[in-house]
């Protein structure tokens, strides 16, 4: 990926995983918030779902566990995966294997690789990805969202050349 010029088009960063209701959500709102920390203005994160039904909200422990953590995740509403949305990204980072694989079969696969490999910073690395804490307690909420934490700060180290002048 090359460097943006200082009027190009916003750098646009997708997050996927299955419902999007636990996982991208929260590493959306993290992404976001951690973007804006930076003075970031030309990067635009999202999230979808490859199993998303569109509009539902996010889980009630995504929820508890981002406003512990000072994030609001209220106003969530899942989007579901589809070509447009996959190829509208410039970087899709997925959580599992199997989310990547449904991405390269919309057509996103040379944007896209596994949150955990490109963070990283090996794109070839394949790996556990990250855990689904659905319906489990808030502890698994908690470890799912601190993991996003520590790769999204990476994600973004990696990227930083290519978006921020």
């Amino acid at each position: 990926m090359e460097r943006q010029p200082p009027d190009a088009e916003p750098f646009r960063l997708l997050f996927v995983c299955t419902g999007n209701t636990c996982r991208s959500p929260m590493a959306e709102a993290i992404a976001r918030r951690r973007i804006e920390d930076l003075g970031w203005s030309r990067v635009e994160v999202r999230s979808a779902g490859v199993g998303a039904i569109e509009g539902s909200a996010a889980s009630a422990g995504a929820l508890r566990v981002a406003a512990a953590r000072g994030l609001d995740l209220s106003n969530h509403s899942a989007t579901r995966l589809t070509s447009e949305v996959g190829q509208s990204a410039d970087l899709v980072l997925t959580m599992s294997a199997g989310h990547l694989m449904r991405v390269i079969e919309l057509g996103g696969g040379d944007r896209t690789t596994m949150l955990s490999a490109f963070a990283a910073g090996d794109d070839e690395v394949w790996g556990d990805g990250i855990p689904d804490p659905i319906d489990g307690p808030d502890e698994e909420y908690a470890n799912t969202f601190d993991v996003l934490d520590d790769l999204i700060g990476r994600v973004l180290a990696r990227i930083e050349p290519m978006v921020h002048p």
